[in-house]
Order: C-alpha cells, then sequence, then structure tokens
C-alpha cells in the first residue's frame, strides 16, 4: 500500500476532472442566476431573462445551451403554433443548484442545514 493511502486510480481522475469542467460551466457569468431562476419556477425564455436583471438574450441563449450540453438544464420543443419552448432544471440540476445555495450561503456566514 501506498504511504498516503491508495494510488489515483485513471478513472478517479477522470471524474475529478469532469467535476472541474462543470464547477468552470457554474462559474460563468449569469449561469447560477439562470439556474436561480429556473428553481423559482421560471420555465421561457423571457421569463427568465426578466428575472435574470442585465443578462442579454444572446448571452441567456448561449449559457441555456451549455447548460443543457451539461445535462443540468433540459429544453422542451413543444411543436404548437407558433412553436413553445420550456426550460427545466434537470435532477443533476437541482442537485448542483442546492449546492451552490449551499456555498453562497457559506460564504455569507449563514449556517448551512
Amino acid at each position: 500500500m501506498h504511504p498516503l493511502g491508495q494510488p489515483i486510480s485513471d478513472e478517479e481522475c477522470l471524474r475529478a476532472s469532469g467535476i472541474v469542467e462543470l464547477t468552470t460551466v457554474i462559474g460563468k457569468r449569469w449561469t447560477s442566476g439562470i439556474m436561480l431562476a429556473l428553481g423559482r419556477g421560471a420555465d421561457r425564455f423571457g421569463q427568465i431573462e426578466a428575472m435574470v436583471q442585465g443578462v442579454s438574450a444572446r448571452m441567456l441563449s448561449v449559457r441555456l445551451r451549455e447548460l443543457e450540453q451539461h445535462r443540468l438544464v433540459e429544453r422542451v420543443v413543444t411543436p404548437t403554433m407558433p412553436v413553445s419552448v420550456t426550460y427545466s432544471l434537470t435532477h443533476r440540476g437541482r442537485v448542483v443548484l442546492a449546492w451552490v445555495q449551499d456555498l453562497a450561503l457559506e460564504k455569507q456566514g449563514a449556517p448551512v442545514a
């Protein structure tokens, strides 16, 4: 056995790199605000845009696509006239949002449950 514990496997390194990638996405400007808006019930593009003050439509679109690519947000297109698009946090997105909220509370000095 290694003196400091078990050696780190390739699989563990890959999992850790996924965490780094995820925190990079979450750390981008507007991302946490978008996730908070979704967590508070906003599901349409215009609702999210109104709740996240200062975000441009273009940047909101970019961030929503990034969140979708990382399986934090689900985009549902309903073929109505006109087409209806809704967004929601996935299970993974809700877990990450709770984690982000806990970190924010901790930074403010509030006790975390």
